[in-house]
């Protein structure tokens, strides 16, 4: 027995010493496998970096946003329908930080579930938002030729996949004829693989380059994450550099926001440019002032104008808000933003497990939210989403200042 206890000391040992060399790998697997689980994941998401390797962002010039009177929330909203309560909705879909701009200033801040102005929350989908800027900064640099350049010029390894001709404004308007499954509650869907993948320590590139052609691109509006992958793959050879120092010399300096952020990497260094941006409430609702504003900020097109207006449009009949038989849901889209129904002209960004940034340009108004909503994605529609009826909320907060 004695003999037999040292190889099991040693095992023991052996054992713990790999868990402690691996331990971000470790805890990235089983945060993946609990997603869209009903978990509650707070934690993790103002703490990303414990889990991923990441790319620092620094600002410059940090300039805190102005602030305004104080206004309160309206006590209701109405939705299906009914009126229901402001603080229950924001209650049930674990909202850690609320922040409302009006005319730039800010009128409402609070926060929850440990988190605060410091705290860099991760971004999920609303990074594409992002993504889409530093397009059109790259086209107004003449690093790429335009909107109707193919994707895989550029990027021959998506030669034969999908994307093999795809011309970059259908990538950008989610059109790219590629399939693909983003229903987060099908644990077989191609999300969930890609989740898989990410947990494991795979390409991202990798995964996009094997996607196969279900549609003819520019006729059917697909939200497909992988697109936006592609066009980071696309910012990333165009430039030269890396996404996130393009992105720190193009929007996070020039906007002189007030803390650095970080985007999460795949185990190949390349940033996860479909969702994995990192960064302060007060620095989401920035970025969305930055568009209300068309795209200037301090006097300096940052955005130019006309990608702006071209991004916050819907400029097919596939992209059209409401029921479409060339869309997979009601919300209209642009160039990596969505567009409600309705004639008030607002637009947002959407991140899976409702973080938002919502933009009314008639009412002069900018709306972060940060959450980690845990009913996320445990069945496939609004019951556990929450978006829509978040947007009508939106619409009467924007409506009530």
């Amino acid at each position: 027995m004695r003999r037999a206890a040292i190889p099991l000391a040693l095992f023991v040992v052996l054992v713990a010493a790999f868990g402690w060399f691996h331990r971000r790998e470790v805890r990235r697997t089983s945060f993946v496998a609990r997603m869209f689980r009903g978990f509650d994941l707070s934690a993790e998401f103002r703490d990303m970096r414990a889990i991923f390797p990441v790319r620092e962002v620094a600002t410059d010039r940090p300039t805190p946003l102005p602030v305004g009177t104080p206004r309160p929330l309206p006590e209701t909203y109405r939705y299906g329908g009914e009126r229901r309560r402001t603080d229950a909705l924001l209650i049930e879909t674990d909202t850690s930080g609320l922040l409302v701009l009006k005319d730039g200033r800010i009128v409402h801040e609070s926060y929850t579930l440990g988190s605060g102005p410091d705290a860099r929350w991760i971004s999920w989908s609303m990074a594409k938002s992002f993504v889409s800027a530093l397009v059109g900064i790259a086209i107004e640099e003449g690093l790429l030729a335009g909107v109707e350049e193919p994707v895989s010029a550029r990027v021959p390894e998506l030669a034969g996949s999908a994307y093999d001709g795809v011309a970059l404004r259908d990538v950008l308007q989610m059109s790219s004829g590629a399939r693909w499954n983003e229903d987060y509650s099908d644990v077989f869907s191609d999300i969930n693989r890609f989740g898989m993948k990410l947990a494991l320590g795979g390409s991202m590139d990798e995964l996009a380059a094997a996607l196969e052609r279900e549609k003819e691109p520019g006729t059917y509006n697909r939200y497909n994450s992988m697109d936006t992958q592609v066009l980071g793959m696309l910012l990333v050879r165009a430039t030269g550099r890396t996404l996130a120092d393009y992105f720190e010399e193009k929007l996070w300096q020039p906007l002189h926001m007030e803390r650095g952020a970080y985007w999460l990497l795949d185990d190949s260094g390349m940033e996860l440019a479909f969702g994995g941006l990192n960064a302060t409430l007060r620095d989401y609702a920035r970025f969305g002032e930055l568009y209300r504003k068309g795209g200037v900020w301090d006097g300096r097109a940052v955005v130019p104008p006309a990608w702006v207006e071209a991004s916050t449009h819907a400029g097919a009949p596939h992209l059209q808000p409401g029921e479409n038989p060339q869309s997979d849901w009601v919300l209209g889209y642009g160039y990596q933003w969505w567009i409600p129904e309705g004639d008030e002209g607002a637009y947002c960004a959407i991140g899976v497990y409702n973080q938002f940034v919502y933009v009314s340009p008639r009412h002069g108004v900018v709306i972060a939210k940060t959450s980690a909503n845990r009913r996320y994605g445990e069945s496939d529609g609004e019951a556990s989403y929450r978006e829509l009826e978040t947007l009508a909320l939106f619409r009467a907060i924007a409506a009530s200042l």
